[in-house]
């Protein structure tokens, strides 16, 4: 019977919005192949994975505040040779992972994918390359094979309500070459530019970091769902954090909307936001590059079209 083990990301006791997106997909693996999938899962989200999987294996970190890619593909592998295939989000910590994973297990990897078909038993997965200009269908040969699901690629799972026992994992834990004394977490009560609805991006357009209220004015105005991201320039001038950065090198995106302010479009950005539902540009120059994607173009200048469109947004005009 094919098995097909997800490898869960939590935080704060719940699992990620990426993990339950993954979650549908393991869910509709085991259905095509004619299995059964579970997780693997820290204990301290274990109640909310308990209503999730079929099959639960929980590890307890004994304290451990916080569980690197090196910790986690230490634990994964002594889970894994059970599997038959192994997915995780593909995340910073997901990618991570599962490439120091495919190293310990000898495994074939197969990074970033959209999505999968199964032809004549063979399950061949979907990556996007060249930004989204391409889609290759990679068939993995070996076992365990191993996957990780690019963020928004598929719907999250929702939980059943029927409380599924979970079994505790005898696992060995580690010695770390390295160990995380102190992990701050951002302010933000906003989603993550991968797990948000609407995403609003700021360029060079903005002039500098003293002028991002406007695009908060906005991000207000359009609701708890909608995320802050930015272009490379910015983020390398320390105008806003590298985990803001959208692109090619940075954070790869697929809202359902996508508003790029004061942005060129640079094949580098795009190549971040292709998979985005709706692309709206604002820039004050027609022949910028960012309106040849756009969906919806705006030609003025920032500092004018937004306030008037989060004041539009506010009133429902």
């Amino acid at each position: 019977m094919i098995k097909v083990l997800v490898i869960a990301e939590s935080s704060g006791g719940r699992l990620s919005v990426s993990t339950l997106e993954v979650c549908r997909a393991a869910s509709e693996l085991s259905a095509r192949l004619g299995g059964r999938w579970g997780m693997l899962v820290d204990q301290r989200a274990a109640a909310t994975a308990g209503v999730l999987a079929p099959e639960v294996s929980v590890y307890d970190l004994q304290g451990v505040a916080y569980a690197g890619p090196e910790m986690l593909s230490d634990i994964a592998a002594q889970v894994a040779k059970a599997a038959d295939m192994v997915i995780m989000p593909a995340t910073l910590t997901g990618k991570d992972m599962m490439g120091r994973l495919a190293q310990k297990l000898d495994a074939p990897l197969a990074q970033d994918c959209t999505g999968f078909e199964v032809i004549a038993g063979s399950t061949v997965f979907k990556r996007a390359l060249y930004g989204g200009k391409v889609i290759a269908h990679v068939k993995l040969s070996g076992e365990p094979t191993l996957v990780s699901f690019r963020p928004r690629s598929y719907e999250p799972i929702l939980q059943s309500g029927e409380v599924v026992k979970a079994h505790s994992s005898e696992l060995h834990l580690p010695e770390l070459m390295a160990t995380v004394t102190l992990q701050e977490k951002a302010s933000s009560e906003r989603p993550e530019v991968t797990e948000a609805s609407i995403v609003v991006s700021g360029g060079r357009g903005l002039q500098g970091p003293e002028n991002w209220h406007v695009l908060e004015d906005l991000l207000d105005a359009l609701g708890p769902d909608a995320a802050l991201g930015c272009s490379r320039p910015v983020s390398d001038e320390n105008w806003r954090p590298h985990s803001e950065h959208v692109g090619q090198t940075g954070r790869a995106v697929a809202p359902d909307l996508y508003i790029a302010v004061g942005i060129s479009g640079a094949t580098q950005h795009v190549a971040g936001i292709v998979r985005s539902k709706c692309i709206l540009a604002i820039n004050k120059d027609p022949a910028a590059p960012i309106f040849k994607i756009a969906d919806y173009g705006i030609v003025g200048d920032l500092f004018e079209v937004v306030p008037a469109l989060a004041a539009a947004i506010r009133t429902g005009a």
